[in-house]
C-alpha cells in the first residue's frame, strides 16, 4: 500500500523530496514554470508543518544544452512560496551535507541537478540504487522520503527508487492526484482513442503495443515522428529528409516491432493520409505525391479532419505529443485542431511534459486532466506499473 502525506507527521523532520521541475528553456532561461507550480501544494503543506525540506530534481539530459543548474528553479520557487529557498551547487558533497544540517524549520534547500551525477542516469533495481553514492550519502540525514515527481516515475533512477528502499516513504500531493486520475484506465468510458505523436517514437510504439494488445484502446491515431515511422513501415517512401530524421533518432532499429504491430492491429491504427512538408513554407501533399524533397513537419488537412472526427466521437481521448513541429506557426495546425477536437469528448486527458507549454501558447486548456508527465502518464494509461511508484511500497517503518 502506498502511503501519502496523510500518514506523515512532518513537524521538525528532515525530508528528502523528489520533484520534477524539469522545465522548458528559452535562451537558457526558464520559459514555463508549470511544473514548478505543480509542486506548491506538497511543499507548502510540508513547510507550513515545520518540516525541513531537501529537494532533489533534474533539468535536461546530459550532453544537452537544457542540462543546467537548478539555481533559476530555486529562485522561482522562492518567489512562488514566499519562503526561504536555498540552493547548493552540489548534491552530496561535504558542502551539501553541511547545508542540509543547517536547514531550519520551514526552509527548503534545492540540491544541484541530480543528472550532474553519472549514476543518476542509469536504470537499476531499488536495492542497487540504495548503494549509489547519491542515495547512500544523503539517506542517513533524512527522516523520510517523499516522491512527488510523477513525470519521472516511469524511470528507475537512484533518486527515484533508492531512497524508498531505506527510508519511510510517501507519495506527495501531486503524485497522489495523478494516480487517482490516471490509475483507473479500465473505468474510463469507451470508445477510447489514443493520439500518439511527439518526438519519443519508441515510447509511442511501446504504448501502442500495450493498449492494443490488452484491448485498452479502441483506436490509435499516429502522428509526428511516430506516424512517419509507421508510414515508412507500410512501404511509403517519405523522402530522404524525413528518412534522415528517423535514422538520426535511431528509430529504424525498431522496424520489425512496428511491422508486427501493424500486422496484428492495423485495423485499429489510423495513419496520416496526407502530410505537410517544409518547402519554403507549408506544402501539403497526399501520400501518392511522396517522396518529398523537404522534411515532413505536420499532418495534412484531410488527416486533421479524419483524426478530428475520431477524437470528437470518442468517449475518452488520451493524447501525448504534438502532431508536428508545432512551435513553428505554419506547422502547428495539426496539433491545434486535433487537441481542440479531443476536448469535445466526455473525458480528455493529455500527457504533459513540454506539451503543457504548447497548450498555453495555443490557449487550449479545457481538458479533463492535464498530466505533468508525458511518458509516465502514457505508461500508466497503458495499464503498466511505474517503477518509482512500486518502490514506495518498499518503505521501512
Amino acid at each position: 500500500m502506498i502511503e501519502t502525506l496523510d500518514h506523515l507527521d512532518p513537524g521538525g523532520k528532515l525530508i528528502g523530496v523528489r520533484v520534477d521541475i524539469n522545465s522548458p528553456l528559452l535562451d537558457g532561461e526558464l520559459s514555463d514554470d508549470t511544473r514548478i507550480r505543480s509542486h506548491i501544494p506538497t511543499l507548502s503543506e510540508l513547510t507550513s508543518s515545520g518540516a525541513r525540506v531537501v529537494l532533489l530534481a533534474h533539468q535536461g539530459r546530459p550532453g544537452q544544452d537544457s542540462c543546467i543548474s537548478l539555481l533559476p528553479h530555486s529562485v522561482r520557487l522562492a518567489d512562488l512560496l514566499d519562503l526561504p529557498v536555498h540552493h547548493v551547487e552540489s548534491t552530496y558533497s561535504k558542502k551539501a551535507i553541511g547545508e542540509i544540517k543547517n536547514l531550519s524549520r520551514g526552509e527548503i534547500l534545492v540540491l544541484e541537478n541530480v543528472r550532474f551525477c553519472k549514476e543518476e542516469y542509469v536504470e537499476m533495481e531499488p536495492e542497487e540504487a540504495a548503494k549509489t553514492k547519491l542515495v547512500s550519502a544523503l539517506s542517513p540525514h533524512f527522516d523520510a522520503y517523499v516522491n512527488d515527481a510523477f513525470g519521472t516515475s516511469h524511470r528507475s533512477h537512484p533518486s527515484l527508487v533508492g531512497f524508498p528502499y531505506l527510508l519511510p516513504s510517501y507519495a506527495g500531493r501531486l503524485l497522489e492526484n495523478e494516480l487517482k486520475v490516471l490509475g483507473t484506465i479500465d473505468e474510463l468510458p469507451r470508445p477510447r482513442v489514443y493520439f500518439l505523436a511527439g518526438k519519443k517514437t519508441i515510447d509511442s510504439l511501446a504504448v501502442a503495443e500495450s493498449v492494443l494488445r490488452n484491448n485498452i484502446a479502441d483506436e490509435v491515431l499516429a502522428a509526428g515522428l511516430f506516424g512517419n515511422f509507421l508510414l515508412h513501415c507500410t512501404g511509403v517512401d517519405l523522402g530522404n529528409p524525413s528518412m534522415d530524421i528517423l535514422r538520426e533518432n535511431g528509430i529504424l532499429h525498431y522496424s520489425d516491432r512496428a511491422k508486427s504491430l501493424l500486422n496484428d492491429h492495423g485495423d485499429k491504427i489510423k495513419l496520416p493520409v496526407d502530410v505537410a512538408v517544409d518547402s519554403s513554407g507549408r506544402q501539403e501533399l497526399p501520400l501518392s505525391d511522396l517522396p518529398a524533397n523537404g522534411p515532413i513537419f505536420d499532418i495534412g488537412s484531410q488527416t486533421i479532419s479524419d483524426f478530428g472526427s475520431s477524437l470528437e466521437s470518442a468517449s475518452t481521448t488520451i493524447l501525448n505529443g504534438p502532431a508536428g513541429l508545432a512551435e513553428v506557426s505554419h506547422f502547428s495546425q495539426g496539433t491545434i485542431y486535433t487537441y481542440d477536437a479531443a476536448t469535445q469528448s466526455d473525458t480528455s486527458i493529455v500527457g504533459g511534459g513540454d506539451t503543457i507549454a504548447l497548450l498555453d501558447q495555443f490557449g487550449i486548456r479545457n481538458f479533463s486532466h492535464i498530466s505533468t508527465g508525458g511518458g509516465a502518464a502514457m505508461k500508466l494509461l497503458s495499464g503498466d506499473s511505474l517503477p518509482a511508484i512500486a518502490a514506495l511500497t518498499l518503505r521501512k517503518a
